[in-house]
């Protein structure tokens, strides 16, 4: 087969940088040198000075041209392998001459400083890598990460006791093979039916996603319910049985220390000890009392229904609250008009049960009260500002049965906080700053505004 012309043309390659500027000095200095040997051979010189002078002109253009490459070259070729070992990580090395205020000098600082920068942003990244494995292989939670594929890239000390096998046997397999395949796929937070050669129990499981090598992973972070679990039951429990006891003896004691008088009055027949036995009587049915309406208090605490919710305008239902406090001034600010679903009978009694203690603080001091609400994003929030003397011991304000009040029971603030929550809201109590009195708080999320 006949090669064309197109064909058989072969591709040019570029000069490179030091040949291509060689041949610029050769050119620039090319006229010059051109005239010079022109008026020696046309001038009137002997024969000898004319070469000498010629040879001088030609071996001062070639050296010169020769030169003015070298003092360009070599300075890009030590600024190259500067630059080369910044990449290979070598940080260690400076450029020289980086003193006068010349281009040159300007480049060199610029790379020094170039250098420095990633020197410490390496120590950084270094400590921060440290850090990273410690708190991987310390924290009591398993973590396993997952290529696009599948494949786990990286697993910690607490997921390979999960899996019951070293990271050399887990490195690269499938998440299917591990047991893991469900927790890449549904919910991103959820509770784990699983039991694992490593342990049972209720686990935890939480999936997020973060891209390495321009690659999405997916990180798993599996975490023990059980033993949180049991600790906070068993503390519960601890709680409610020290509450109780707390109570019980209270109550008992002293039924029981009076029993046994009464018995001692009975066999003595003193002569008033029919008074006697009637006024025991009378304190032991007082504090049996007292013993059922904590109980009482108790089974209300435990028994609290679910909301049923209804649609209520809020304004409504805080001015018939207002309307039942009758012992102290109680200054009302309107907010705007706002449609709740909420528990009507739950959350009145809520409200009865915070302005009702705002009124005996703010009768300890004379003072008022002022009751608001306002619109706050998707929450309806209510103010209720006592001028009493203030809350004296915050830290136990929603401890069930704890109260400062003579015959309180110390779950109103309980209850309060419990409905709150129940309708997705929240209850707080707070001295107010900068002035005396509390602030009690509640939210409740917006369904519909403005009717």
């Amino acid at each position: 087969m006949p090669i064309t012309k197109k064909q058989g043309r072969k591709k040019r390659e570029p000069l490179a940088f030091d040949k291509r500027l060689l041949v610029a000095a050769f050119v620039a200095g090319a006229p010059g040198v051109i005239v010079s040997i022109l008026i020696l051979l046309t001038g009137d010189f002997t024969p000898k000075v004319q070469w000498t002078l010629s040879l001088f002109v030609l071996g001062f253009w070639v050296g010169g041209s020769f030169a003015v490459r070298e003092r360009i070259v070599r300075p890009l070729q030590t600024i190259s392998n500067l630059l080369a070992a910044l990449r290979e990580g070598d940080f260690s090395i400076r450029a020289r001459g980086a003193v006068g205020d010349d281009p040159l000098s300007e480049v060199h600082r610029e790379v020094n400083t170039l250098g420095a920068i990633l020197r410490e942003q390496r120590l950084v990244a270094m400590e921060a890598t440290a850090l990273l494995r410690t708190v991987m292989a310390e924290i009591d939670v398993a973590i396993f990460a997952f290529d696009d594929a599948g494949l786990l890239k990286l697993v910690n000390r607490t997921g390979q006791e999960l899996i019951a096998q070293p990271a050399e046997r887990l490195m690269g397999r499938d998440a299917v093979q591990l047991g893991l395949g469900e927790c890449l796929e549904g919910e991103a937070t959820r509770v784990l039916p699983i039991n694992f050669p490593g342990g049972q129990g209720r686990w935890g499981m939480r999936r997020t996603t973060f891209r390495e090598g321009g690659l999405s992973h997916s990180l798993i972070v599996i975490a023990d319910l059980s033993r949180p679990l049991r600790d906070e039951e068993l503390k519960a429990w601890q709680r409610l049985v020290r509450v109780l006891g707390h109570e019980l003896n209270n109550s008992l004691a002293p039924i029981k220390s009076l029993a046994g008088s009464l018995k001692r009055i009975m066999k003595q027949r003193a002569p008033d000890w029919e008074e006697d036995t009637e006024r025991g009587l009378d304190i032991i049915a007082t504090r049996a009392e007292g013993l059922s309406r904590f109980m009482e208090a108790y089974a209300r605490l435990a028994r609290l229904p679910p909301p049923m919710l209804a649609d209520v305008e809020v304004g409504g239902i805080i001015r018939r609250v207002i309307a039942l406090e009758a012992r102290v001034p109680v200054n009302q600010i309107d907010g705007p008009s706002v449609v709740l679903k909420i528990d009507p009978a739950q959350i009145e009694q809520l409200l009865i049960n915070a302005l009702k203690n705002a009124a005996e603080a703010a009768l300890e001091t004379g003072g008022g009260v002022t009751v608001s609400w306002e619109l706050s994003r998707n929450f309806v929030e209510i103010h209720i500002l006592d001028e009493g003397p203030g809350i004296a011991n915050p830290s136990n304000l929603f401890v069930p049965f704890f109260t400062t009040k003579p015959g309180g029971t110390g779950i109103g603030l309980v209850l309060c906080r419990q409905v709150a929550e129940n309708h997705g809201g929240s209850f707080t109590l707070v001295n107010r700053d900068g002035q005396s009195g509390c602030e009690a708080l509640l939210r409740l999320p917006v369904v519909t505004a403005g009717i």
